[in-house]
């Protein structure tokens, strides 16, 4: 009943507490306007009415939970997945846009992280770079690359999936400079003295120690991709996606539409570092890796 190693409770303790504040703000925010309104027409509202009213407005400043997943419901299930006001389908376009960058990402930085490890001059010139690149705004340079890339011929899902990039590769980049540098010096010596090549050295030893580096680092990236997808379709005037949803809702003052659209985006970010993390345990076991960093976990 309690779940494995007891959590279950926990778990529920701290969503009972979220829920119990989230209402509270909801009365608390959506209340002026309910008294306003009274006041207006003259009316004696009494604190359950208020209450109750604040719950059911239908551009309420917060919306109450119920009202989130009753808009998540009707935009999924009761909708057709080709609909334009299907959350299904925008959640599709936003999540082709967030492979694809984090396709590209992840290349990227595993591409830069083994340059680096391996070559003293790129450590120098380009590992500042890349930390200095996440110190930009990415909402001040969003519409300049895609207006760039429009300009140039690119169109559709790229530029958009240009954004995802440069939100995940970095992660990426500092998770397997570690990695790539995580053996002991001694397994470095051993491989050495058996005449091992930079090569051998990198798929024996080096690669196979990034794995976990790596893993963790793509769950970081993944979720970092998705918000790049987010954000990529803010300032190009979208029509489609999740990130297009939020600004047609902020447009016409359709909280709960901005509401909903943000926990589908929270579930595709939840789902996606799951299937990483799957795919990290089955790399790990395939290895031989995972029994010893379960026997780590709990010697910690």
């Amino acid at each position: 009943m309690m779940g494995k190693d007891g959590k279950l409770v926990p778990i529920l303790t701290v969503l009972a507490v979220i829920l119990g504040i989230w209402y509270v703000s909801v009365v608390w925010l959506n209340a002026p306007f309910e008294y306003d309104q009274a006041k207006r027409n003259n009316i004696e509202l009494s604190f359950g009415e208020m209450v109750t009213n604040s719950m059911s407005q239908k551009r309420p400043v917060l919306p109450a939970a119920h009202q989130v997943f009753e808009e998540i419901w009707n935009t999924t299930v009761l909708k057709n997945i080709t609909s334009k006001r299907s959350l299904i389908y925008h959640a599709w376009i936003t999540l082709s846009v967030t492979l694809l960058g984090f396709l590209m990402g992840s290349i990227l930085g595993i591409l830069l992280s083994v340059g680096i490890v391996y070559n003293r001059a790129m450590e120098k010139s380009v590992m500042p770079w890349v930390i200095t690149s996440q110190t930009i705004p990415i909402l001040a340079i969003a519409p300049m690359i895609i207006v760039v890339l429009n300009a140039i011929g690119f169109s559709g899902l790229l530029p958009k999936a240009f954004i995802s990039t440069y939100l995940s590769f970095f992660p990426v980049v500092v998770g397997m400079v570690k990695g790539l540098r995580s053996p002991e010096t001694s397994h470095l010596d051993l491989m050495r003295t058996y005449y091992s090549s930079n090569t051998q050295l990198f798929w024996k030893l080096r690669w196979p120690s990034s794995m976990p580096y790596l893993f963790t680092s793509l769950k970081v990236a993944v979720a970092a991709s998705l918000v790049g997808a987010i954000v990529a379709e803010l300032p190009t005037g979208a029509v489609a996606g999740l990130g297009a949803r939020m600004l047609a809702g902020s447009y016409y003052g359709q909280t709960i539409q901005i509401w909903s659209a943000l926990f589908v985006a929270a579930i595709v970010a939840a789902g996606l570092v799951i299937i990483v993390g799957i795919v990290h345990n089955i790399v790990l076991k395939r290895m031989g890796q995972l029994e010893e960093q379960n026997a780590r976990g709990a010697q910690a």
